[in-house]
């Protein structure tokens, strides 16, 4: 049996805010922005390259949860400090790398 991870809904405070964050300033990818019904919104974003999105949005228990709740989510580059520079670039506050081999999250990226 085959299994994938393809969507993780992160709760956020503001979904414009956090969209034009990862769209505008990460480079993810808009693959849906809809509101199907009065009070649901559903953003679905995806990194450059990536097989899972993320999604945000109001009006479902999906998106319950505490803002900045989700933890431990990796984002894989190669290159990390070409990846690094790009994002600084952006205007995204990163902590240098620790070396060619260093796996270690971004320092926080985004707290909604």
């Amino acid at each position: 049996m085959e299994m994938k991870l393809e969507l993780v809904p992160v709760p956020v405070t503001d979904v414009d805010q956090s969209k034009a964050f990862y769209a505008d300033r990460l480079g993810f990818s808009v693959g849906v922005d809809v509101r199907p019904a009065e009070g649901v919104r559903v953003v679905q974003l995806t990194p450059p390259g990536s097989a899972c999105s993320i999604s945000l949005g109001t009006g479902l228990e999906a998106y319950w949860g505490m803002p900045g709740s989700v933890r431990g989510l990796h984002l894989v580059v190669d290159g990390i400090e070409q990846a690094r520079a790009e994002l600084v670039a952006r205007g995204v506050d990163v902590a240098p790398g620790r070396g060619r081999r260093w796996r270690g999250p971004l320092r926080r990226v985004h707290r909604p």
